[in-house]
């Protein structure tokens, strides 16, 4: 098993920052997204800003990048900058994301007005 989420991210999908280390463990995606699943918002925040630190770079699949933005704002619904975070992430996929994206904004400015 992997120290941590974003080593076995790094392991199985690459980093564009630094070099892939060597690993003899098994690297299978449905593993991965089982261990993404069941993480911690810290783990997964971990992940997220350590293998694409400006948002638009890095090596993670979309299909595994999106799903992981409603992971942690389930641990943490109230927290407005984790809003706007994930609406930034739904910005870089084109228009079809822009209604969720607007919609997210829209609940970190009601939550920051209380």
């Amino acid at each position: 098993m992997h120290s941590t989420l974003t080593a076995h991210a790094r392991c199985l999908y690459g980093d564009e920052y630094r070099p892939t280390p060597e690993c003899e463990l098994e690297h299978r995606e449905h593993y991965f997204v089982e261990e993404l699943t069941f993480a911690d918002a810290g783990s997964i925040l971990a992940m997220l800003h350590g293998l694409f630190p400006h948002l638009v770079d890095g090596y993670l699949p979309v299909w595994i990048r999106n799903p992981a933005y409603p992971l942690v704002l389930l641990h943490r619904p109230d927290d407005p900058a984790l809003l706007r975070e994930a609406a930034e992430n739904l910005w870089l996929h084109g228009p079809d994301r822009d209604d969720s994206a607007a919609g997210t904004v829209k609940l970190a400015d009601a939550l920051e007005a209380g």
